[in-house]
């Protein structure tokens, strides 16, 4: 049986993400991400949580591409990260924003440099005709900025989830599993916490 020993979503989530790290074989870090277009009708991808701290869950995207069109029409998300070995889930929603100019630079500064040319020749989540079509983006992105210093394009940059809502599930024998909603209204609100049904 569990029990959240804290009244702090975010320190529970940093254990649980620690030893998510020690337990998963590939990408612990990776989440669902969903969002909604201005219509409502939803969509989903799996992307990878690059940060996190008492403000937020950060993650970043091209602005152009469908998720970061959706989030610019509604910006509101939610994430769900999966931990099979530990048979573990954790959910969370709330409002997003950009993250500063700053970040974003940081962030994408300590990508490999194969990464930042592949920002520039994408147009994420637009037709493509083909293959070699993407790979002559890439050459001529490549011939663009050919040295360590890529620049971060201006359509590519970062989200934070700010969380209202972070859901703890804990497999159970029996389906009895264990579940713990966390809530708050705004942010910096304290949070309530609720035992759910399985």
């Amino acid at each position: 049986m569990f029990e959240p020993d804290t009244d702090n979503p975010f320190q529970l989530f940093d254990r649980w993400y620690r030893e998510a790290c020690e337990s998963e074989i590939n990408d612990p870090n990776a989440m669902t991400v969903a969002t909604a277009d201005a219509d409502g009708r939803p969509s989903a991808r799996i992307l990878l949580l690059k940060d996190f701290d008492e403000h937020g869950f950060v993650f970043y995207s091209n602005f152009e591409s469908q998720k970061g069109r959706e989030l610019t029409m509604n910006p509101f998300a939610a994430l769900c990260f999966h931990w099979k070995s530990m048979r573990r889930q954790v959910r969370v929603s709330g409002p997003v924003t950009r993250v500063s100019d700053e970040e974003a630079d940081a962030y994408f500064n300590s990508r490999p440099r194969g990464s930042r040319i592949g920002a520039w020749a994408s147009q994420q989540s637009r037709p493509l005709a083909d293959r070699p079509a993407l790979m002559a983006a890439v050459e001529k992105a490549d011939e663009t900025y050919p040295d360590e210093n890529v620049p971060r394009p201006p359509y590519w940059s970062g989200w934070r989830l700010t969380p209202l809502a972070i859901e703890f599930w804990q497999d159970g024998e029996f389906r009895l599993h264990d579940r713990f909603r966390f809530s708050r209204q705004i942010e910096d609100a304290p949070w309530s916490v609720d035992r759910l049904y399985p």
